[in-house]
Formats: C-alpha cells, structure tokens, sequence
C-alpha cells in the first residue's frame, strides 16, 4: 500500500435509532442523508446515491467555472444533468451540460473535455481503495 500523507477532506457520519436518517459533518458542515420511503427510510435527506451524483454534479461546474471565468468566456449560466444507471458492466453516470451564454462549438467541445479534469470524475473513473476498518 502506498504512503499516505495529509487528507485532502475528512467526513462522519453518525447514525442512531432513526431509520436511516444519518448526519454527515465535514469541514464544519453538516447535512442529513436517509433512504427514500419505499427503502425503508424517513426520506429526511439525500440518499447516498444522490449524494454522489450532487457531488459530481457540483465539482464539475465549478471546475467549468473556473476555466470559463480563466478563459474571460461569456457564459451566465452552467447547468448540469446527471443520471446514474446500473448496467449489466457496472454504473453508468449520463451527463448533460448546458449553458447560458457565448460560446462556439469550439468552446463547447473544450468544455467537454474540462469537464472530465473534474477532481470528483477522476476519482470515480480512477483507481479507488476503501480502506474499511474497525476505530479502536
């Protein structure tokens, strides 16, 4: 196994008697997760599934705002649509991007490509270890 070094972010997660509604902390932030209704939760938050997707979801606008904005390109508005998918080979994630403003089909095919450098898509398209343990 590699040498770890410094985190880049750490997350908990706690979760009682209340089915499934869990509290997710991170950096001084807090949300509620749960399971939908019909899994057997309260539906209080997302579930982990949207979770993921919102985590994509939102890393890769910001990552095409940054380069828009580095670019001085005319865009007002990044829109984002995701669907995750169970395939027979594994999960598949459909992206739809839109946005609000002036941009060629050069730009938007650069766009395309940016919004592959998303640190959250790298992850997930990368070689990912959990490593689960018990906490003494």
């Amino acid at each position: 196994m590699q040498e770890l070094k410094e985190p880049i972010v750490s997350a908990n997660a706690v979760i009682t008697h209340a089915k499934y509604q869990t509290i997710v902390t991170s950096d001084g932030h807090s949300l509620v997760a749960d399971e939908p209704a019909d899994k057997g939760g309260s539906n209080t938050g997302m579930s982990p599934f949207n979770l993921l997707l919102a985590s994509l979801a939102s890393c890769t606008v910001i990552t095409l705002r940054m380069y828009i904005d580095r670019k001085m390109w005319i865009v007002d508005e990044i829109a984002i649509d995701l669907e995750l998918f169970k395939t027979a080979d594994g999960t598949f994630i459909d992206c739809k991007l839109n946005f609000k403003g002036e941009l060629t089909d050069e730009q938007k095919k650069r766009l395309l490509t940016i919004a592959d450098a998303c640190p959250i898509h790298k992850i997930l398209v990368g070689n990912v270890i959990v490593n689960n343990a018990i906490k003494a």
